[in-house]
């Protein structure tokens, strides 16, 4: 088993914040490798009101985003050691299919791995489950920006 990360270190890698930080926890990462993440879904979320209120469904663009965050540590971690660390941007996504409703109640599961990695780019294979079912999976593709990463 790898690395686990609590919400300060995440925050520590991510530029990301309330409402739009989508990730919770890291249970496992292996630079290099693989990430696992958990996403709480709750009642509270904002996107809720909207989306839709009678039958409150997480949009499935950031189910996306929460596996391109996942990927984005992932991605971060496998790059080695740097000076400064470097902002991460999701650039692109392929493959992308739906398989089941993300609901209030929900723990989504972030899975993504490591397809491959350059200096500038990382393309990763990500999945989203939800009980042990698939609920999303795509391709992500994140690069490596010139700004610092959040201290």
């Amino acid at each position: 088993m790898g690395t686990t990360l609590d919400i300060m270190a995440i925050m520590r890698r991510l530029p990301h914040r309330y409402p739009f930080l989508l990730i919770d926890r890291i249970i496992d990462l292996v630079p290099g490798e693989s990430i696992t993440a958990l996403k709480n879904v709750s009642m509270n979320e904002p996107f809720f009101q909207g989306h839709f209120p009678s039958q409150p469904v997480m949009p499935g663009v950031l189910i996306v985003e929460a596996m391109a965050q996942a990927g984005g540590v992932l991605a971060s971690e496998s790059r080695g050691a740097e000076p400064t660390p470097a902002i991460i941007y999701f650039m692109g996504m392929d493959q992308v299919r739906f398989r089941r409703p993300v609901v209030p109640g929900d723990q989504l599961v972030l899975e993504a791995r490591i397809l491959k990695i350059r200096s500038k780019v990382a393309k990763m294979a990500g999945r989203a489950l939800v009980g042990g079912t698939l609920a999303a999976e795509a391709e992500l593709m994140a690069s490596f920006g010139e700004g610092a990463a959040p201290a």
